[in-house]
């Protein structure tokens, strides 16, 4: 269930996730409404993949992103995480995060400490930055789908 879906356009509101990611693991992600993520292929692979991201009307960086169960809810609710390969200065909960997802990098699996997820996270990323330096993968950075129409906020969608 990876490839038919990619590329994959999705974009919606940053919601507070559970705050894992930054204080654990120095990788801060953007977590997706759970309208955004029920809104998924229900048959999409759970794993790892990367892309393109926008938040707002902003620059578009590479990014990592995460399908996977979250233990929290008994493995019913998804979870879609991003992780923009960038540096923001603050946080941007409540602004439209726009994903191209391009392809796929691994499937989900467990680690036995946190420096081994670590480290696979970072190369993850490493990964993600050489693929999308491909020609084929470039081109999608300057898709118009990242040109968010004037005034597109939250309020109107």
């Amino acid at each position: 269930g990876v490839m038919r879906h990619l590329p994959y356009f999705c974009r919606g509101e940053v919601v507070k996730g559970f705050g894992r990611g930054s204080k654990e693991l120095g990788i801060p992600t953007a977590n997706f409404s759970e309208q955004v993520v029920e809104s998924f292929p229900p048959d999409i692979s759970t794993g790892i993949y990367y892309g393109w991201a926008c938040v707002g009307n902003g620059d578009v960086h590479k990014m990592v992103l995460s399908i996977g169960w979250n233990p929290f809810y008994k493995n019913i609710k998804k979870s879609v995480e991003t992780h923009i390969i960038h540096t923001f200065k603050e946080d941007f909960y409540g602004e439209i995060l726009s994903i191209v997802i391009v392809g796929y990098i691994r499937p989900e699996k467990n680690f036995d400490s946190l420096d081994a997820l670590i480290s696979a996270i970072q190369e993850d990323i490493e990964e993600a930055k050489r693929q999308l330096d491909l020609p084929e993968h470039l081109k999608l950075k300057e898709d118009n789908f990242f040109h968010l129409p004037e005034g597109k906020t939250v309020k109107n969608h």
